[in-house]
């Protein structure tokens, strides 16, 4: 196991298999937190050896995916596919200890194997025909049968470790049968890659979702078998989406990269996840910063997280607020731009943003907002339209649009024409405040009319006014 003066090395080690989801990718965050929080290595793995499953864009999706999130990789991408070489001198290796034996047992022996063994309500399971043992006979080598190659799991005692989430876990060597590492091809399976993987790049701590646990202690005596001890192991619950299902792509779950298309914030992503699965006290808002700062094993928590977009979304709406203006229109800028909108470099954005980031969600919320100021025309909201727009108001929209055709264009003179015009009609400020807005900016809830107006534009508003 590690020592405390041994530097930390973790790694993600994605199957790029299908698109990565927000359960997958907080088994990115965590192991990467580690590393940061205590200046080690964070390397990236793509385990690719599933041919007919891997592709190329799923790998980019899975890079794309953290490079936007800021998870940024020490070492790497690793491709298992590139190692071939390596893990088939390993396998020899074995081989050559006595660790490994050909199996001639065809698939059709052992799934009638397993038939016979759930009919007489036992655990299905290799029963080790071609183990060799002293005094044993093996059966005759079929003709023409190219054999698995199986690791010879010790048989009695236990595999033990002290899980950093789920404590101490036992499990019996009886319980584990003598797993296929090489396939008649030669080529090595899953759990055999993973070891040889992680003793190369000389991982400290295993930081992955809950349904390796069966893996583990496999891996475990692969480990000992090549002389080498185990990292730590820290076994993350499983996300589950909102209607409480294992989060996957079956179930729903969109890619990462979807959520930066919708207008989240990479920020208030990596603080959402954090809370999946760990907690600082009752902290909910909090830095990338201080979440390394905070980060430790210690404080995973032992239970299923579920999903709740609402969540996120309110997480998202309270780094909005917090972010600087002009941090926020240079985030906003590219979303009006992809809407070929024309004068974005007036120096307006950075206002527009802080008016309206109080009221906002997602960024492409705010991209909505800021529209209304850009477009050559407003698309109302026809209820509201109805409701305020009335002929009865008409007349006081026309004095006040000929007193701000003729005001100077700051918020205390357009505050100032307001007044005078519900002074003149007898009018409270809602009745002429809200078919203002709804005809300046579609609807008849804005910030503050002056300030609203004020950035819309003189021009602007002149003209919507009008449209009646």
């Amino acid at each position: 196991m590690t020592t405390a003066s041994t530097p930390v090395r973790t790694r993600f080690a994605p199957s790029p298999t299908g698109f990565i989801h927000l359960g997958n990718i907080r088994s990115a965050l965590y192991p990467w937190g580690f590393a940061r929080a205590n200046q080690g290595t964070f390397v990236l793995r793509i385990e690719d050896t599933d041919l007919e499953r891997s592709s190329q864009a799923a790998v980019d999706v899975i890079i794309e995916g953290m490079k936007w999130l800021g998870l940024d990789h020490d070492e790497g991408p690793v491709y298992q596919m590139q190692r071939m070489d390596r893990y088939k001198e390993v396998l020899a290796q074995l081989q050559a200890a006595g660790h490994v034996y050909p199996c001639y047992m065809s698939v059709a022996e052992l799934d009638a194997l397993r038939e016979r063994q759930m009919a007489a309500k036992e655990k299905p399971r290799y029963d080790g025909t071609w183990r060799p043992a002293p005094g044993k006979t093996l059966p005759p080598v079929p003709e023409g049968v190219q054999p698995v190659l199986r690791f010879k799991n010790p048989q009695g005692g236990s595999v033990v470790w002290e899980d950093k989430v789920k404590g101490r876990i036992e499990i019996s060597n009886d319980e584990l049968d003598d797993l296929v590492i090489a396939r008649p091809d030669g080529t090595p399976t899953y759990n055999f890659c993973v070891v040889v993987d992680d003793i190369d790049m000389a991982i400290t701590h295993v930081i992955r979702g809950d349904d390796h646990v069966n893996n583990t202690p496999r891996q475990i005596n692969i480990f000992r078998a090549l002389g080498q001890e185990p990292p730590v192991y820290a076994h993350l619950p499983t996300v589950l989406n909102e209607q409480g299902e294992k989060m996957s792509k079956r179930n729903g779950a969109k890619p990462v990269t979807q959520y930066r298309d919708e207008g989240y914030l990479p920020e208030a992503m990596v603080n959402y996840l954090a809370r999946l699965g760990w907690s600082h006290g009752d902290d909910e808002i909090f830095s990338r910063e201080q979440f390394l700062s905070w980060f430790n094993l210690d404080h995973l928590g032992r239970s299923a997280a579920q999903f709740d977009e609402a969540k996120l979304r309110w997480v998202n709406a309270q780094h909005l607020k917090a972010m600087d203006d002009q941090a926020l229109a240079d985030k906003v800028l590219p979303l009006l731009q992809a809407r070929g909108l024309n004068g974005l470099d007036d120096g307006r954005l950075p206002r527009i943003c802080g008016l309206f980031k109080d009221r906002c969600d997602t960024l492409v919320v705010l991209a909505d907002w800021a529209e209304v100021f850009y477009a050559d025309s407003v698309k109302m909201v026809e209820e509201e339209r109805a409701k305020h727009v009335t002929e009865a108001i008409y007349p006081a929209l026309d004095t006040l649009a000929a007193k701000l055709q003729d005001c100077a264009w700051d918020k205390a003179s357009i505050a100032a024409a307001f007044k005078e015009v519900l002074a003149q009609y007898g009018l409270k400020m809602p009745q002429l405040a809200m078919p203002v807005r709804v005809l300046t900016v579609g609807t008849a809830h804005t910030p503050s009319v002056d300030a609203v107006l004020e950035l819309v534009g003189k021009e602007k508003i002149s003209i919507r006014l009008q449209n009646r």
